[in-house]
């Protein structure tokens, strides 16, 4: 939904009044969200709507909040991100400075695989193609 205002410029002794419709933040809709959540020893970040320098701040926090917490690997679902930019990388590789290996990138979706592929961002963090795999990863990995 939008709504039009009128906006006033000019001086007072010759006012200019323009119509501007304001629209909702695209992004509205997709404000990033984090759910925590215990699996098998494992705290699950699941993370969804669009990361950016306006919002990430919460998951740098968690994962600091992990880092002085139990032990046990730490999963961020990425399965539901529509959006990160840089700020977003630079938290995860913040993340893997506190928690080393226990950080694990799981469901990366498709936007964050390009974004992980562009960058190689798989060669400093784990990924895993699902959660479960990210909990318990096999031997061979």
């Amino acid at each position: 939904m939008h709504r039009t205002v009128l906006v006033n410029q000019g001086s007072s002794r010759c006012p200019v009044r323009h119509e501007v419709t304001v629209l909702p933040s695209p992004s509205a809709d997709r404000a990033m969200r984090i759910v925590p959540r215990q699996d098998r020893g494992a705290l699950v970040l699941a993370v969804a709507g669009d990361l950016d320098m306006d919002n990430v701040a919460p998951l740098g926090a968690a994962l600091e909040s992990a880092a002085a917490g139990e032990e046990g690997p730490v999963v961020v679902d990425l399965s539901d991100v529509s959006f990160a930019d840089s700020t977003t990388v630079n938290v995860l590789l913040q993340g893997q400075t506190l928690l080393g290996p226990r950080l694990r990138l799981a469901e990366p979706s498709p936007f964050m695989e390009r974004l992980i592929g562009v960058l190689g961002l798989d060669s400093a963090l784990p990924v895993f193609a699902t959660v479960a795999e990210a909990i318990r990863p096999p031997l061979n990995r």
